[in-house]
C-alpha cells in the first residue's frame, strides 16, 4: 500500500528544480496519494497533479524574460516583481491552461500552505475547501511574498506567502496521517537560512502578525531542516536536494541557469528513484 507522502518547498525560480523531480516522477508513473506545496511547491505540484508533463517548464523558463511574467517594471506599476495576474490568470486560462478539474477529480489530496495575515498563523487548504475556480487564487496566496506582492482575499480572510510561517510543511504532513515522506527541498543539504536583513531593518507594519513571524523566519526554517534530517535518519523521510549549487536565487532570469537547475532535478530524481519505490512501497 501506498501511504506516502511529498512535501514540497517553495523558492521563487528555484522551484525549476522540484519541477524537473516531478517531471521525472510522471514520467516514471510514481504518485503519491498525498502532496502539501508551499509557494512555488504547490504550483509545481498542480501541473504535476493534473498530468500535464512538461508543462512546468514551458511556464516557468519559455515566459521568464517576458516583462509580465518577472521584471521591476512590474515592480515600479504594481508594486509586485512577479507579474501575479500574468502568472496566476493571464497563463494558466488562457495560454498554457491548467486543467485544474483533472486535480480536483483526481484520487490524490493536495493542500496549499498559505499565511493568514490577520492571526500569523499557517492556513491549510485540502481538496475539499476549494473549487475550479478558487485554486488559483490560493496557489497565488500561498506565493504572495510580502512586499512584493499584495495579499489575497478569500472568503473575507487577506493571505501571503506560506512559507512565512511553514516553509517545509512535515509536521503538518505527519499530522495528516502520513509518517512516510519525500521531502523536496530546493537549496542544497548544508543550507541554512540566517536572518534576513530586511526582516531587521522593515517593519511590515500593514500586517504586524506576519511581521513577528518574518524576524524568526529563519529560526522556524532550521529547525524544521534539522527534523527532517533527522527522520531521514530513521528511513522515514527521504530528501531530494540539489546536488550542486546551482546558482538559481529566487528572482534568476538567466535562461540557461534555470533549464540547467530543472535538468538537475530531473536527475537528482533519478538518483534517488529506487529508493523512493522503496519507500512507497511499489
Amino acid at each position: 500500500m501506498n501511504d506516502t507522502g511529498l512535501v514540497l518547498e517553495g523558492g521563487g525560480m528555484r522551484g525549476l528544480y522540484t519541477a524537473g523531480v516531478l517531471e521525472y516522477f510522471a514520467q516514471h508513473d510514481i504518485h503519491f496519494p498525498y502532496i502539501i506545496g508551499v509557494s512555488a511547491g504547490a504550483c509545481m505540484a498542480a501541473s504535476y497533479l493534473s498530468e500535464q508533463q512538461g508543462r512546468n517548464r514551458t511556464v516557468s523558463i519559455d515566459f521568464v524574460n517576458d516583462k509580465r511574467y518577472l521584471s521591476f517594471s512590474n515592480f515600479i506599476r504594481k508594486g509586485e516583481l512577479f507579474g501575479m495576474d500574468f502568472i496566476f490568470d493571464e497563463i494558466p486560462n488562457n495560454i498554457v491552461p491548467l486543467d485544474v478539474k483533472k486535480i480536483i477529480n483526481g484520487p490524490d489530496e493536495f493542500v496549499v500552505v498559505t499565511t493568514n495575515c490577520e492571526t500569523g498563523e499557517p492556513m491549510y487548504f485540502y481538496k475539499e475547501d476549494y473549487d475550479e475556480k478558487t485554486l488559483g487564487k490560493l496557489l497565488r496566496a500561498s506565493s504572495s511574498i510580502p512586499f512584493f506582492a499584495d495579499a489575497v482575499e478569500h472568503e473575507g480572510r487577506y493571505m501571503l506567502d506560506g512559507g512565512i510561517v511553514d516553509p517545509l510543511p512535515i509536521i503538518k504532513a505527519e499530522s495528516d496521517g502520513y509518517a512516510k515522506n519525500v521531502v523536496v527541498l530546493t537549496k542544497p543539504k548544508g543550507y541554512y537560512k540566517k536572518q534576513s536583513r530586511m526582516s531587521t531593518m522593515i517593519n511590515y507594519k500593514k500586517y504586524p502578525k506576519v511581521d513577528e513571524r518574518m524576524k524568526v523566519r529563519y529560526k522556524h526554517y532550521n529547525e524544521r531542516l534539522d527534523y527532517i534530517f533527522e527522520q531521514e535518519k530513521t528511513g522515514n523521510i527521504i530528501v531530494i536536494a540539489p546536488s550542486e549549487d546551482s546558482g538559481v536565487g529566487r528572482t534568476t532570469r538567466n535562461k540557461e541557469k534555470l533549464e540547467n537547475l530543472y535538468e538537475l532535478g530531473y536527475k537528482d530524481a533519478a538518483e534517488k528513484f529506487e529508493a523512493v519505490k522503496s519507500l512507497m512501497n511499489v
